[in-house]
């Protein structure tokens, strides 16, 4: 459990340090969204028991933050306001609903303004997980966090969603789009 909150720990350093970054880009958000839907990158870990698909302009950025020797892999933009962090955990016997009780519990504890959006059970290829979805503030800059939390391959899988909530429907649309791509065998 010690490594679950230190790795739950990392996933929040790095979405503050998103939504504190306050870089803009140029392009429309409409052409961007167009951008993200039509053009994916596939990403396959556990030997392919975990797979997904980023969208344009995200890369592996583990290296500068995680390595595989602690299971944690970390795609980003060029800006790094969106984010996707995934850290294969040690399995535990906790509910998932008492792992997402507990990780609200610590967001509200670093910001008084956490709003939650979603906090539900989902169906993965058969595979109960937990999706908790929020909007957390850092430094006065919004983003918005959608985690998935599931047990694959006697690991505790934890993917979290960082993007920026200056438009909150289409932040969410774009966590559901990479969300839906998940597979877990």
């Amino acid at each position: 459990m010690r490594n679950f909150a230190k790795m739950m720990g990392m996933a929040v350093l790095v979405a503050g340090l998103a939504a504190c970054d306050g870089k803009t880009t140029d392009a429309p958000a409409a052409d961007k969204a167009a951008a993200a839907a039509t053009t994916t990158a596939p990403v396959s870990l556990l030997d392919g028991k975990v797979t997904f698909s980023l969208p344009q302009g995200m890369s592996d950025q583990s290296g500068k933050l995680g390595t595989q020797a602690n299971n944690m892999h970390v795609y980003a933009d060029s800006t790094g306001q969106k984010a996707v962090i995934v850290i294969l955990g040690d399995n535990t016997t906790e509910s998932l609903g008492t792992l997402t009780a507990r990780l609200q519990d610590q967001q509200k504890a670093r910001d008084t303004n956490l709003q939650v959006v979603t906090n539900k059970s989902i169906q993965v290829n058969g595979q109960t997980m937990q999706q908790y979805d929020s909007v957390i503030t850092s430094a006065g800059q919004k983003a918005y966090s959608s985690i998935v939390l599931g047990k694959v391959d006697s690991h505790l899988l934890t993917l979290q969603i960082t993007l920026p909530a200056d438009n909150q429907q289409q932040a969410q649309a774009d966590a559901e789009a990479i969300i839906n791509t998940l597979k877990v065998q």
